[in-house]
């Protein structure tokens, strides 16, 4: 209990350290919301205006903003924006007290760590929806990816890798080291490229569906058909996720078990007599999987952070993946820094459950005696 008491402290400062340094870096970086904005309303796009305006088609509000970029014996005040010469300063003031740049930076820093604590993540700049919502929108597609690729690259790695380990050296470890080697060397998103021209109607089957989570008749269906539905749309992004993530955790299941296999005590257990397969899976098992254990956290997070955005872009699967980076690509802040906050904080707990796992499966561990020494 101390440990995870002392755990959940800790998170606080690294949390609040990991917030405050992308948020210096963003703020240096150039082409933030106002800019964005002002971009947009430079091209005289009416989207732009119509969002800046609160959505609506009002033909005055759009007619002034123009009014506002051709000048109108505007004096340029705006240098600190590119883009910005020869609009009126009120008007750029306007833009900086909409995006809250109009107070100091470390007071939007505070403010913003004030409301995140609450979970209160604000209203995206760019979609006039709240950060939360759009959370939660997004969610079930990023889940559906992650788990089913997670739970299948352990289940294809970690037997393979006591298979390679068991059988070192012997055919069945070359052969499947080089089917290991190509997952490795290719990239999902060219895996997932090529299951499309073959499978998706690309050139030569037309089996899966190219795009969406589930059918647009989804609805009408009746539950089992649903559920095929989805895993039938699921298969081919969870295919190109899989095949460049089981190799390294096959790698690493191979190590930990070689590792152990060579250790004096598994040449004592077979001194004394004890079948095989005992020895592998009652005392090897066991203390391998430790690392195996260890590395879930990181797996399971990079998934979500690494490969997601790629695939749903391909599979025009609208996930929190994609999301992400639309919004970095747009200086989109609240939906940065909430989803930012959201999957630190998420990555946190989840190595706190894999420290706690890992003392389940092998209770001699104790984190309270490593701290105290």
């Amino acid at each position: 209990m101390a440990y995870i008491i002392r755990r959940l402290l800790l998170m606080i400062p690294t949390l609040f350290g990991i917030i405050l340094l992308n948020f210096l870096i963003v703020q240096i970086a150039p082409g933030g919301p106002v800019e964005q904005m002002i971009a947009k309303l430079q091209g005289i796009s009416t989207s732009a205006t119509e969002r800046f305006s609160g959505g609506g088609n009002d033909g005055t509000a759009t007619q002034m903003m123009q009014q506002q970029l051709t000048g109108s014996g505007a004096s340029g005040g705006a240098g600190k924006y590119r883009g910005a010469q020869g609009l009126d300063p009120a008007f750029i003031a306007d833009l900086e007290k909409q995006f809250g740049f109009d107070k100091p930076l470390g007071e939007r820093f505070f403010l913003m760590m004030k409301n995140y604590l609450m979970f209160d993540f604000g209203q995206s700049y760019f979609r006039d929806r709240g950060v939360v919502d759009l959370v939660f929108e997004k969610m079930p597609v990023s889940i559906s990816l992650g788990l089913w690729t997670t739970l299948l690259v352990y289940m294809i790695s970690i037997p393979l890798g006591i298979r390679k380990a068991v059988r070192d050296g012997s055919a069945f470890d070359i052969w499947t080291s080089g089917v290991i080697i190509a997952g490795y060397a290719i990239p999902g998103f060219l895996f997932a490229i090529f299951l499309i021209v073959v499978f998706a109607g690309g050139k030569y089957f037309d089996v899966f569906p190219l795009r969406g989570l589930v059918s647009e008749n989804w609805e009408e269906l009746s539950w089992p058909r649903r559920i095929l539905d989805y895993l039938w749309h699921m298969t081919l992004p969870v295919l190109s996720m899989v095949i460049s993530g089981f190799a390294g955790l096959t790698i690493l299941t191979k190590n930990s078990f070689m590792e152990e296999i060579n250790k004096q005590y598994v040449l004592t257990a077979r001194a004394k007599g004890l079948p095989e397969r005992k020895i592998l899976y009652s005392h090897v098992f066991r203390n391998a999987m430790l690392v195996v254990i260890a590395g879930f956290p990181a797996a399971l997070m990079g998934i979500f952070l690494t490969g997601s955005p790629l695939i749903e872009t391909i599979f025009s699967l609208d996930g929190l993946g994609l999301l992400g980076f639309e919004s970095a690509l747009n200086r989109d802040y609240p939906v940065m820094f909430g989803t930012l906050y959201i999957f630190t904080l998420l990555g946190f707990l989840i190595k706190l459950i894999s420290d706690l796992t890992m003392t389940w499966v092998d209770p001699r561990i104790d984190f309270n005696a490593q701290g105290a020494r």
